[in-house]
């Protein structure tokens, strides 16, 4: 069927209307006839193959990896990235009207970057075995087949060569990759981090609690990679699609890496969470900030804390600043950023906020501003009852999903607290992901 696109899903497909049915269609860009064929149909919906493009959007460009129409680690290689972020802008909008059903929001112009390739300090690749040889990459769009790559252009200069090196090493050491199926095999994932200075951590994730030929292979990976300084193996034997295990074994080197953001310097371990992008990580710090308007009097709470980023990022700024977090790791991580850094004002407690942050009241803690930036679920209600019934002045909400986000503002405006503004920021360019800051105020 010939079809009319007019806009772009949440995954960054094209959507359009036949028959009063909504119809996705992957590859299709707003402003474009195309001619399709439904694959699948739904109650509410259909999707549809793109056929062909019989009148082009004046933002589509020809993707610049060779590999994109079959890999599904990007979704937006084929927009400019001008329209990229302001597609994004408008996946807020429609959220917080459509899901929150907010009106009076200041939504912001998207926070693009100047180069959006080679921005990724963190890749992990799914592992498989085809025909006998170690296939690494990411899978395919809508399915977990594996398309083997050898380089990635949103990863930061350094990280292909890992990739490449380690790859071949465990090929050579015959290491059988886990099978979903079966559950049978040793490796899950390979993890690759690299720091400011060009210092590479390796991680092998493995459904076994043993590596075979585990010297031989540390061995070749730090001939191979003179820039390693940790070589490590996360142990997952549960049968689900989480990638990393509660167990990591240190087989050569150092627990962390080092990596900047703006003048801070963080220590980030094998499962700790930092920004997979450093510079817009600063520029997304720097609205926080901006929206705190701390004047070095107050009391600061960061719900979800990580290794302390955002922590020690206002700590400059602040009186006296809390981090949680319910990862120990992190919060071990968290306090040697704060030693790292000289900052004498961050107290960091591991444990849930549900439970930590009423203890803190109970002792005296009274919140002017109150931080979180929560994984893509969001916050539990509960959580953000307790955030206002600490009555601070300011909740800085900070999120990876307009959907939630959107979600848990329209919770928090019940509870007396007003959002005023939402900045985003594009932290994944060529995905359909999008960051926002929310500037939310008691009434």
């Amino acid at each position: 069927m010939n079809l009319k696109i007019t806009g772009l899903g949440n995954n960054g497909e094209g959507v359009g209307r036949h028959d009063n049915l909504t119809v996705f269609v992957e590859g299709a860009l707003p402003n474009e006839e195309i001619l399709s064929e439904v694959t699948q149909t739904k109650k509410n919906y259909a999707v549809a193959r793109l056929i062909k493009i019989l009148s082009e959007s004046a933002d589509r460009v020809k993707p610049i990896c060779p590999i994109y129409a079959e890999c599904g680690g990007c979704q937006l290689q084929h927009l400019s990235y001008s329209a990229q972020i302001n597609w994004k802008r408008q996946q807020v909008i429609d959220a917080v009207k459509h899901i929150g059903k907010l009106d009076g929001i200041e939504i912001l112009e998207t926070i693009g970057t100047e180069n959006p390739l080679h921005y990724r300090n963190k890749m992990q690749f799914p592992v498989n075995k085809i025909n006998g040889k170690l296939v690494i990459g990411c899978y395919a769009r809508g399915s977990h087949k594996i398309v083997d790559t050898d380089s990635c252009l949103i990863q930061r200069a350094g990280m292909d060569e890992a990739l490449t090196a380690v790859k071949k090493i465990l090929d050579k050491y015959n290491i059988s990759a886990y099978d979903e199926d079966t559950h049978r095999g040793v490796l899950r994932h390979v993890m690759s981090r690299i720091g400011f200075n060009g210092e590479l951590m390796i991680v092998l994730i493995t459904a076994t609690k043993n590596l075979p030929s585990e010297k031989n292979i540390v061995n070749a990976i730090r001939h191979a990679l003179p820039k390693v300084t940790s070589i490590q193996q996360n142990i997952q034997t549960y049968h689900n699609n989480v990638i990393l295990g509660r167990e990591t074994k240190i087989l050569y080197g150092k627990p962390t890496i080092k990596d900047k953001i703006g003048k801070l310097t963080f220590n980030i371990s094998a499962r700790s969470f930092f920004q997979v992008n450093t510079a817009q990580a600063e520029n997304l710090y720097n609205v926080a900030l901006k929206f705190a308007e701390l004047t070095g009097r107050e009391t600061v709470i960061d719900a979800y804390c990580g290794i302390g980023t955002i922590t020690l990022f206002l700590a400059k700024s602040a009186r006296k600043v809390y981090g949680i977090e319910i990862v120990p790791t992190a919060i071990e991580d968290a306090k040697k950023n704060a030693r790292d850094n000289n900052i004498r004002n961050a107290e960091f407690i591991a444990g849930d906020a549900v439970k930590i942050i009423p203890r803190l009241y109970r002792e005296g803690v009274r919140a002017d501003v109150v931080i979180v930036d929560p994984p893509r679920a969001g916050c539990d209600k509960k959580v953000l009852e307790i955030f206002a019934a600490m009555s601070p002045q300011k909740i800085i909400y900070v999120s990876c999903n307009p959907a939630t986000l959107a979600r848990d503002l329209a919770i928090l405006n019940e509870l007396d607290y007003i959002t005023e503004k939402i900045q985003p920021v594009d932290m994944f360019p060529y995905s359909s992901h999008i960051e926002s800051v929310a500037l939310i105020q008691h009434k």
